[in-house]
């Protein structure tokens, strides 16, 4: 065999390891991101470097005070047919005023909104702690990352008015993943009852986080992986990682909504709310915590996340 047959053996030979690698990377990244997970705790969410040890004398107590309320599993049906579960906990006062809670990655609604539960509580609102698809007690294979989950989103919006009469008080209050689910539902056709939109350390886009994720954990260009698990992802759960957006989505909104994030999130990197800011067409506020990371910006300065919620409640939750 002489030396230019060998030169094209060998280079054969890479481009087919290169695509095997490919491949193989892309199959994982899909499995790992989209398929269906055990629920994650605060202590060992996944990709998220949060030390929540520091906050845990403050969310055993308020778990405490969670556990010993009064609740309802309550259930839906998705539109494409899954049986879609939340937490109902109504509140002593009879008042028309509910809170629709959205967890993040992994996650389920009590364990994300163990503390701020309580908060919502004591002024008013009843909750309606929700699992997204393809966690906790709902129904789905895949991982909707807002795309499919804002049509739930409606459907629980639906489900409170029904619940709680026509002239209910409707808040959406969304972290991580959850704050783009309601980010992304900003944009929809929303009753008039939905007053107010809080977003905590929301992403983008399914493609803006990702692409991301594989910077920071596997130094690894977008491109090809991206596209061709863009593609399973569109074959296999129904979406595609940028069929929406939450900046197009916000762009369009009359719903007042509150930014929040952590300045030292590398997860969900702090940008993202600061163009999901710039971006909103409606009344809005931006509350960056200094010293925060992703998802931590309530146990770090409750009193300003507090007061940035009460300011809207005061304005649109009469």
């Amino acid at each position: 065999m002489d030396t230019v047959m060998w030169i094209f053996l060998i280079v054969g030979v890479l481009l087919a390891c290169v695509c095997i690698a490919v491949i193989i990377t892309t199959i994982y990244f899909f499995v790992f991101t989209v398929h269906r997970k055990p629920t994650a705790t605060l202590e060992n969410n996944i990709g998220a470097n949060t030390d929540w040890c520091k906050h845990m004398d403050f969310i055993s107590e308020c778990r405490q005070w969670l556990n010993q309320q009064k609740s309802e599993d309550v259930f839906i049906k998705s539109d494409d047919g899954l049986r879609l579960h939340a937490t109902l906990i109504k509140n002593k006062s009879e008042s028309k005023k509910i809170v629709i809670c959205f967890h993040g990655y992994t996650s389920c609604s009590t364990n994300d909104y163990v503390a701020l539960s309580k908060f919502y509580y004591e002024h008013g609102f009843n909750l309606l702690l929700v699992d997204e698809r393809a966690h906790g007690q709902s129904e789905g294979k895949y991982i909707g990352f807002g795309v499919l989950d804002r049509k739930d989103a409606l459907r629980w919006i639906d489900y409170a008015v029904e619940l709680f009469g026509g002239d209910s008080i409707i808040f959406l209050h969304g972290i991580s993943m959850g704050a783009a689910t309601v980010l992304m539902t900003s944009g929809l056709n929303l009753p008039d009852n939905v007053k107010t939109i809080v977003a905590d350390c929301g992403f983008t886009s399914a493609y803006d986080v990702f692409s991301h994720i594989l910077r920071r954990d596997y130094h690894i260009p977008k491109f090809p992986i991206m596209n061709l698990t863009d593609l399973l992802t569109k074959t296999f759960a129904g979406y595609g990682y940028k069929d929406v957006s939450t900046v197009d989505e916000v762009a369009k909104t009359n719903v007042p909504i509150i930014f929040i994030h952590g300045d030292k999130d590398d997860f969900v990197p702090t940008y993202m709310s600061e163009q999901n800011y710039k971006a909103c067409a409606s009344d809005k506020q931006l509350l960056i915590v200094d010293g925060a990371d992703h998802a931590e910006a309530y146990y770090v300065n409750r009193t300003a996340y507090e007061n940035a919620i009460v300011a809207f409640m005061v304005k649109y939750a009469k």
